[in-house]
């Protein structure tokens, strides 16, 4: 019997080695800031890349790496035809000019050509001049910075990664609720979540899908103003489309994109649909219905949660969406201005 306990305990502690051990080589192998710093400076000191960033992060040493916020290889879909193309390519070759000497060198144009080959880079150009973007403040090679953003989840405690592997995630996500900010200040940035999809709804280079609508790809700044961390699956519909219209199904668990952006499987055919099913507003009340109703004012809370509900509920497919859509969100955010307009917070 002694042997026997003795043995399942060695087994335990082997395999929880060995898990820990994989952990550590995935999140070292893909947060190697000091690798991917001399690649960049022996590049731009060799003068084949350039940029507005490059002298800080190289010369003057005052750019650094410091915490990693994703061990995620990357994995893009690249932007299709777009409105407006002439205005983007002015977007581009504007902040391409990282000297602002009027004109694109060579080192830049290589640069810029890296970034564009990031999906989320150019959206990020196409967005600047929204609140909820984060700013772009340079680039070197295919490196880009941004502004910083000192609440990197919309939610929850940063733990340690082999802390995280013991808790169970349904305790991870209660416990996620108890650290947020006050209610006033999570109204204002559900608002924000609220605008932001506003921003990327049949904008002027298109529709823009959220395929993850997670709170680890959402963050905040110290005025509780909404910033997107991670853009790389926001794919534009169109692109989308083309992705999935080939794909083989089964059911309509094959048809998904991301973690989000799911269509329907035609039993007839065999393959998948291209309208998604929930539009980016249901998406987002999904993600906001716990955060905003835990400790929302007694005087609003009923009518919050109906709202939520119905937000929730809404179906591309439905007639007359787009006029539901607009109608939900302006009651949504209408209520919130309301109940937080007179405090500080807002």
């Amino acid at each position: 019997m002694r042997m026997k306990y003795l043995f399942i305990s060695w087994l335990v502690v082997f395999i929880g080695s060995w898990v820990m051990y994989v952990q550590y080589s995935t999140y070292t192998e893909l947060c190697r800031g000091h690798d991917c710093r001399k690649i960049i400076c022996d590049k731009y000191k060799t003068g084949v890349i350039d940029g507005s960033a490059c002298s800080s992060l190289c010369a003057k040493e005052t750019l650094y790496f410091g915490k990693c916020l994703s061990t995620k290889p990357n994995n893009q879909e690249k932007l299709g035809e777009q409105g407006n193309l002439s205005e983007l390519v002015n977007l581009i070759l504007s902040f391409a000019d990282g000297n602002k000497d009027g004109r694109v060198s060579l080192p830049e144009a290589k640069s810029a050509w890296a970034l564009l080959q990031l999906d989320e880079f150019l959206l990020m150009v196409i967005l600047q001049d929204k609140e909820h973007t984060p700013k772009l403040m340079g680039f070197c090679g295919d490196l880009y910075v941004t502004e910083r953003v000192e609440y990197t989840s919309l939610y929850g405690i940063s733990l340690p990664w082999i802390i995280e592997l013991f808790i169970p995630s349904g305790f991870r996500k209660s416990m996620d609720q108890w650290f947020t900010p006050s209610w006033p200040r999570k109204a204002k940035i559900a608002i924000g979540l609220l605008e932001f999809v506003e921003d990327i709804f049949h904008g002027p280079y298109g529709n823009f899908l959220m395929c993850d609508t997670s709170a680890k790809n959402l963050g905040y700044n110290d005025k509780y103003d909404l910033k997107m961390m991670d853009m790389k699956k926001i794919v534009p519909e169109t692109n989308l489309k083309e992705i999935i219209k080939d794909r083989q199904c089964e059911s309509d668990l094959d048809c998904i994109y991301g973690t989000d952006c799911r269509t329907l499987c035609d039993q007839s055919k065999m393959r998948c649909t291209t309208e998604v099913i929930q539009p980016n507003l249901a998406k987002a009340c999904q993600l906001l219905k716990d955060y905003l109703l835990r400790g929302a004012p007694s005087d609003i809370h009923e009518e919050l949660e109906k709202q939520l509900y119905l937000c929730i509920a809404l179906k591309v497919t439905a007639n007359q969406m787009e006029m539901e859509h607009s109608l939900i969100l302006n009651n949504l955010k209408t209520l919130l201005w309301k109940k937080i307009s007179h405090t500080n917070d807002s």
